[in-house]
């Protein structure tokens, strides 16, 4: 199998992702879908190289996204039924219990993100598609920033290259040198 199929699903894929963060009301949509995408290019670009970890850190990327958002609105829900429980002194316990549900999802996104700057890490290197580990250097970074605001331009900047690099990849993995160890085998 070529790099065809992961160039055109993780293209579009993240185009959708993109896109999806813009249209009200169906946005969701598109970025599930384009979520989906990715994750298939991912898993053919994995695939094509031999190397499960490509994968493997790319999903537990995915993972750690979905468990921060599940901690968020676990604490927001039970924040919620406290309050109502304590009348108005439970606003301010609400307030601060919501501040920590934002500060556990911001951890979960810092560590996912780590996990994606492997993942495109290992892509670049295999495709010479340099811009991948720009990317998942600019996720890292944007994550770690997103508790200051600015990392949500970041983000949006890192998603936008991610469109570029997805269709930067080659139809085929570049043959790389071999080296002296490799013709002793």
């Amino acid at each position: 199998m070529s790099l065809s199929q992961a160039k055109t699903y993780g293209g579009v894929g993240a185009l959708l992702g993109l896109i999806g963060g813009i249209i009200p009301r169906i946005g969701s949509v598109f970025s599930i879908v384009g979520l989906v995408l990715i994750i298939l290019a991912v898993k053919y670009i994995s695939d094509e190289t031999n190397d499960e970890s490509i994968f493997k850190n790319y999903l537990i990327a995915f993972i750690m996204q979905i468990l921060g958002i599940g901690v968020l609105l676990v604490v927001i829900g039970g924040s919620v039924v406290g309050a109502m429980a304590m009348g108005a002194r439970g606003f301010t316990a609400m307030m601060g219990s919501i501040l920590l549900g934002i500060f556990l999802l911001w951890i979960f996104l810092l560590a996912g993100s780590f996990f994606i700057r492997k993942s495109y890490t290992s892509i670049a290197e295999y495709t010479d598609v340099s811009m991948f580990s720009t990317v998942g250097a600019l996720y890292l970074i944007g994550a770690a920033l997103l508790i200051v605001m600015i990392g949500g331009l970041i983000l949006i900047v890192a998603k936008v290259l991610e469109i570029i690099a997805f269709f930067s990849l080659p139809e085929e993995l570049p043959m790389k040198p071999q080296t002296a160890s490799e013709f002793m085998v």
